[in-house]
C-alpha cells in the first residue's frame, strides 16, 4: 500500500514544476509588453500637426535656369558647385517645400550620416541598440524645441527616404538630427568639432566695420561637405537671414539675418550629458530669427536650457561689435572685450567659466589654446583686416609659432576638414563662403539685402551670388601638395576607420612609403600607422611609428598622452 500511494506523488511533482514555469514564462512576458508599452509611451513623440493642417506635399517643376520652383520658392546650383534654396511662409509650409525642393541632397545627407555611423560602430546589433538608446535620451527634446521648428522639421521630414525607417520613424530621425553637433561633443577625440573664429571691428579693418570669419569643423567624412547649401529664409513673423548648412538641416551653425546680426558656434568642453535639451544648432537658429542687437541675442540664450557647453559668436551691425555667449548646461556668461577684436576656439575665457577645472583641464590639454594663439598672432600681423585678409587667415595651416607641423594637425586653424569657411561684413550685409573642399574653394559673397529683395519680388534670374567680389581659390587646391594630401586624407580615414571598428587593414609596403611621404612632418602620420601595427599585435613596429610620431609637432598634451600610454601598453614592463 505506501508503494502504491507514493507512486502518483511522484508522477505529478514535475507537472507542478512545469505549471510553475509557465506562470513564470507568461508572467515575464507580460512585463516584457508591459516595459515596451511604457518605453513607446515615453520615447514617442507626437507629430506637431494639427487636423486642420493642409498635408499635402507641394508639386516642384524645373524653370529656365535651371532652378526647381514652388511659386516663389526656388532651389539651384551656382557656377561654384554651392546649392542655393529660398523658402518663405508659415512653417510647417516651409519644411514641406523645403523637403521636396532638396529631396535628393535630403536623401544623400542621410545616406551619408547613416555610413558614418556604421563605421563608427560596424556591429548591427549594437546600431540598432543605440536607436534605442537615441530614442530614450532625446526623449524630452521636443518639450525644448520651440513648436515653429518642430513643425518646419516635420514639414522637412515629409522627404525623408523609406530606406532608413529602420532606425526610427521619419520626424524622429529629423528631429534628432539636429543634435548631431551636440553629440559631437562627447565624440571629440574623433575629430568631429574643433572651430576657430574671430570678430574684428574699428582700427582692426580696412573700412572701420566690423568683419567676421570662422572655420567650422564639423567633420563627417570627406562626403558630407561636398554638397553646400546656402539656406534663404524669410519666416512669417521672423527677421529673414540665411545659413550655410546641409540637405535636411535647419539649424544654424554659421548665418546672418538682414539686421545684420551673425552668429557662429564653438565647442566647448562638456560633460557627458544625460538628457536632451534644446540642441546648439537650434538655439542659434532661434537669435537669427529673432534678435537684431546683442542684447537681444543674450536674451533669448538665457530663456533656453542646453546639454552640452557652447561658444556662440554674435555680431551686430546695430551695435558695431561682437560678443562670444558662453552658454553651459550648468550656466551662462558673456566675453567681451574693451579693443577692437574678439577671438573664439574651444575654451570658454568669461569669468564665470575660465577658471573652471573642466575649462582649465581643456585648456592645457587639447588643442584649442594652439588654435587661439596662432589667431592672435595673425591678427596681430595685419595692419587693418578685409575679406581677403580675413580668409588668408581661415587658410593658415601653421602652428602657433608659425612653424610647419605636417597638413591636418588639429593644432593649425586650417585642418583641411572644414565644413565650410565664411566671412562676414554685417554692416553691408555682404558675406562669403567658401566652396568645395573645406575652406580652400572660391569665397562666393552674397548680399543678403539684394538676394531677398529679389526673392520677393520672385525676380530671381540668373546668380544671386556678386560675382565680381568672389575670392579666388587658394593655389594650394592645384599644387602638388594637395594631391598628396588627397592620398593622406584617403589612408588617414581609412585606417582609422578599421581600427576604430576592430576591422583587419593592411597596407602594402608601397602605400606605406607613399602614406609617409604624403604627409611627413604630420605627427599624424606616423601615429596611425603606430595604431595600425598595435591593432594587428606587431608591437615592435607600433613602437617604431609612435616614437616617430612624438617626435614631431603632436597636437595637445591628450594626444601626447594617448601615444605614449599605446607605447606602455605595446611594451609593457616585467
Amino acid at each position: 500500500m505506501p508503494a502504491n500511494t507514493g507512486a502518483p506523488a511522484a508522477v505529478k511533482r514535475p507537472h507542478r514544476w512545469l505549471r510553475r514555469l509557465g506562470r513564470v514564462a507568461v508572467g515575464l512576458v507580460v512585463v516584457m509588453i508591459v516595459c515596451l508599452f511604457w518605453f513607446w509611451l515615453v520615447v514617442r513623440v507626437p507629430e506637431p500637426v494639427t487636423s486642420t493642417d493642409d498635408l499635402a506635399l507641394p508639386v516642384r517643376s524645373l524653370d529656365a535656369n535651371g532652378r526647381w520652383r514652388i511659386g516663389n520658392n526656388w532651389l539651384g546650383k551656382n557656377g561654384h558647385g554651392l546649392y542655393e534654396v529660398y523658402i518663405e511662409g508659415n512653417d510647417l509650409q516651409r519644411g514641406m517645400t523645403y523637403g521636396v525642393l532638396a529631396q535628393e541632397l535630403i536623401v544623400r545627407q542621410e545616406e551619408i550620416f547613416v555610413d558614418r555611423l556604421r563605421k563608427l560602430v560596424p556591429n548591427e546589433s549594437w546600431l540598432h541598440t543605440l536607436k534605442y538608446f537615441t530614442a530614450w535620451f532625446n526623449r524630452d527634446l521636443p518639450e525644448h524645441v520651440p513648436l515653429e521648428f518642430e513643425r518646419e522639421i516635420f514639414g522637412v521630414s515629409r522627404s525623408f527616404s523609406d530606406d532608413y525607417d529602420f532606425i526610427g520613424p521619419k520626424y524622429h530621425r529629423a528631429l534628432n538630427y539636429h543634435a548631431a553637433h551636440d553629440i559631437g561633443h562627447a565624440l571629440q577625440d574623433l575629430a568631429l568639432v574643433g572651430c576657430t573664429s574671430f570678430a574684428a571691428w574699428d582700427s582692426a579693418t580696412a573700412d572701420g566695420g566690423l568683419l567676421i570669419a570662422r572655420n567650422f569643423d564639423f567633420y563627417l567624412g570627406e562626403e558630407f561637405a561636398k554638397d553646400k547649401l546656402i539656406t534663404f529664409v524669410n519666416p512669417i513673423g521672423g527677421i529673414p537671414f540665411m545659413t550655410v548648412s546641409w540637405g535636411g538641416f535647419m539649424g544654424a551653425a554659421s548665418g546672418m539675418n538682414t539686421e545684420g546680426l551673425t552668429v557662429t558656434i564653438n565647442a566647448a568642453k562638456s560633460a557627458t550629458p544625460f538628457g536632451a535639451k534644446m540642441p546648439i544648432s537650434l538655439l542659434a537658429r532661434e537669435i537669427l530669427e529673432h534678435a537684431a542687437t546683442i542684447d537681444s541675442a543674450i536674451a533669448i540664450a538665457s530663456r533656453r536650457e542646453v546639454f552640452v557647453s557652447e561658444s556662440i559668436l554674435v555680431g551686430s551691425a546695430r551695435d558695431r561689435r561682437a560678443v562670444i555667449i558662453e552658454k553651459a548646461p550648468d550656466g551662462m556668461d558673456i566675453t567681451s572685450t574693451e579693443g577692437d577684436r574678439l577671438v573664439c576656439a574651444n575654451h570658454y575665457q568669461s569669468d564665470l567659466f575660465k577658471d573652471s577645472e573642466a575649462n582649465t583641464i581643456n585648456m592645457r590639454k587639447s588643442d584649442s589654446m594652439s588654435r587661439w594663439k596662432r589667431m592672435e598672432a595673425l591678427l596681430d600681423a595685419e595692419d587693418t583686416l578685409d575679406a581677403t585678409s580675413a580668409v588668408m587667415i581661415l587658410r593658415d595651416r601653421k602652428g602657433p609659432d608659425g612653424s610647419d607641423v605636417g597638413m591636418g594637425n588639429p593644432m593649425s586653424i586650417n585642418q583641411l576638414i572644414a565644413h565650410h569657411g565664411i566671412v562676414f561684413q554685417p554692416e553691408k550685409r555682404r558675406v562669403w563662403v567658401s566652396s568645395y573642399p573645406y575652406q580652400e574653394g572660391a569665397f562666393v559673397c552674397y548680399d543678403i539685402t539684394t538676394v531677398f529683395s529679389r526673392c520677393a519680388t520672385n525676380s530671381v534670374t540668373g546668380p544671386v551670388h556678386e560675382e565680381a567680389l568672389t575670392i579666388a581659390a587658394d593655389p594650394f587646391l592645384t599644387s602638388p601638395a594637395m594631391q598628396e594630401h588627397v592620398l593622406f586624407a584617403r589612408l588617414h580615414s581609412e585606417i582609422h576607420d578599421h581600427v576604430l571598428a576592430g576591422k583587419p587593414y593592411r597596407l602594402s609596403t608601397e602605400d606605406e612609403a607613399a602614406f609617409i611621404a604624403s604627409n611627413p612632418r604630420s605627427y599624424l602620420t606616423f601615429a596611425d600607422l603606430g595604431d595600425l601595427y598595435r591593432s594587428r599585435k606587431e608591437c615592435a613596429k607600433a613602437i617604431l611609428f609612435y616614437t616617430q610620431a612624438l617626435e614631431r609637432t603632436v597636437a595637445s598634451e591628450a594626444e601626447r598622452q594617448r601615444i605614449t600610454e599605446a607605447i606602455a601598453e605595446c611594451n609593457p614592463r616585467p
